[in-house]
């Protein structure tokens, strides 16, 4: 099994058979990558969702990678993984080590079900930073695909104070903020508020937040530079490239070089001021493009080789300068969405942007591969507008809320244009969040029915003590013979006796993972959820 995709689709689970030879699973973009995740699984022929063996490796690596799988003609198996061997070189000079990436291996005889939960367990106890593990997330709301660049104080003064009363209790200012910045050509790099277009700075939106009882995050690009900069102008040779040698543009910008520790000093400086110049408690960390040239003005020839393994070394700096320095902000980590969700950057940041992609039935895909390695809670899942801006899908606004709740749950939809009821529809969503937020953040996550082989998808979370489950699940498509459809559940304690809240009726545990509960008649898209308690 590998996790592949592309911008938008990020992770979705694969299954080949390996055969002779090798299987490679791997990216050479200096990045995860939205393609192919660090992560395979070898899976027995009988591996299911719930029984059978099979063999998980998580590459705690957040650069080029690369995984194989080699089958021999004798029958043996060899799998091997790391940073990927195209275009690496490193040169040891005496008296020195070169420390290779962690992986973290799993061993299940309970299927992907039963890998999912180790992974889960895994990363929450031992990769992610214990004191925001289990930390109750922040419910944002953020401005980008309400106003994208097109803002000023009034706009985001207008958006804050539509979402204080429905107990959203963060205000993300996304991109457009800073330098001359009025589209993607510009102004990456210039780390200084655009007072003319931001009348009276950050300071003015957090103070603002602040009245409202609101908490103020901001957005960063940390790792890359627009040549329209004067960071550029003063600096050319700080961006990856070979000086006369036309670069590859994608977005309009370029990557720094945070092989140096000089460029990664100047962008620590830069950010630091920023968040020392006004109460901010949470940063969104973007990243728009992975590499194409593979060269450092100061490198030496022989250790060009060095240079993308430098560049996430200087990535991971950066980020444990910061996330050091400001310990009471909480970091997000983003990549053009899902581009870089691995656990080399959930050390640093405990959620991820988990997709640009925020369409209420491609989500299920996208979170039900994450899931397969990732925990549920790394997963940042917003309700955003209809049509939707990525697959001009409409989806009712109910269905987008019960997706995101499984998740980091937030907002990124123009709230001044919502009427009375979807706002009373928010309310209840962020409310009912509030309810089962400690399933997301310490729960077990069971797979009920996939997306991708049923017209339904459903996951279920149960409490490590089995008192407390939520079921949530969306019906794909209206089809005729298809309402006597029955999930049968997991996870719960066979000889416990448990209260259906949505349907009013008790029953075992043993009766509701064997006999099962009929879902509910919905139409397309239409979403379901069951809060399901133990008797006491």
């Amino acid at each position: 099994m590998r996790l592949q995709g592309r911008w938008a689709q990020e992770r979705m689970p694969e299954v080949t058979p390996i055969g002779k030879g090798t299987v490679r699973v791997d990216s050479s973009q200096g990045g995860s990558s939205h393609a192919m995740n660090p992560f395979a699984a070898l899976l027995r022929k009988t591996c299911t969702e719930t029984s059978g063996e099979c063999i998980g490796v998580n590459l705690i690596y957040s650069g080029s990678f690369a995984i194989t799988a080699e089958a021999s003609c004798f029958g043996a198996l060899r799998l091997q993984g790391g940073i990927n061997d195209l275009n690496f070189e490193w040169i040891l000079d005496g008296g020195e080590k070169f420390v290779t990436p962690q992986a973290a291996l799993c061993y299940s005889a309970e299927g992907l079900g039963g890998m999912s939960r180790e992974f889960a367990d895994f990363f929450r106890n031992y990769i992610i930073n214990p004191d925001r593990a289990f930390m109750r997330r922040p419910i944002v709301i953020n401005n980008w695909e309400a106003t994208y660049f097109d803002f000023n104080r009034e706009k985001l003064f207008s958006i804050i104070d539509a979402a204080a009363p429905l107990g959203i209790d963060t205000f993300v200012l996304d991109d457009g903020w800073f330098g001359k910045r009025d589209d993607d050509k510009s102004g990456l790099g210039d780390w200084f508020v655009n007072e003319k277009k931001l009348e009276g700075g950050l300071k003015g939106v957090a103070e603002h937040c602040a009245e409202k009882g609101m908490k103020f995050g901001l957005w960063f690009e940390p790792e890359m530079v627009n040549e329209d900069s004067d960071l550029y102008r003063a600096h050319p040779d700080f961006a990856i490239g070979k000086r006369g040698v036309t670069p590859s543009r994608q977005r309009n910008q370029l990557i720094l070089d945070f092989s140096r520790k000089d460029v990664v000093d100047y962008i620590y400086d830069a950010v630091s001021k920023v968040l020392k110049s006004c109460n901010i408690s949470y940063v969104k960390w973007d990243m728009n493009r992975f590499m194409t040239e593979f060269y450092s003005e100061k490198l030496p020839y022989e250790r060009q080789g060095e240079l993308a393994h430098r560049y996430i070394l200087g990535v991971y700096d950066l980020a444990h300068r910061l996330t050091s320095a400001f310990p009471n902000v909480f970091f997000e980590g983003c990549a053009g969405g899902g581009g870089r969700f691995d656990g080399g950057m959930l050390y640093y940041f405990s959620q991820i942007w988990t997709s640009d992609d925020t369409d209420a039935f491609e989500r299920t895909k996208i979170q039900w591969g994450t899931s397969m390695c990732y925990p549920v809670s790394a997963m940042s899942c917003h309700v955003s507008a209809c049509p939707n801006h990525q697959t001009q899908r409409i989806t009712p606004l109910a269905t987008r809320g019960i997706i995101a709740s499984l998740g980091a749950t937030g907002y990124e939809l123009d709230l001044t244009k919502l009427d009375d009821c979807e706002k009373e529809e928010i309310k209840r969503q962020i409310a009912s969040y509030k309810n089962i937020d400690e399933l997301v953040l310490r729960g077990d996550l069971y797979r009920l029915s996939s997306p991708f082989n049923s017209n339904y998808f459903c996951e279920m979370l149960v409490s490590k003590d089995k008192s407390q489950a939520y079921v949530a699940g969306e019906r794909i498509h209206g089809v005729p013979c298809d309402l006597n459809y029955i999930i049968k559940l997991k996870g719960l304690d066979p000889n416990k006796r448990y209260t259906v809240k949505e349907l009013g009726i008790t029953a075992s545990g043993k009766t509701l993972e064997n006999a099962g509960l009929l879902l509910p008649r919905l139409p397309d898209f239409g979403a379901w959820t069951w809060n399901i308690t133990e008797c006491k």
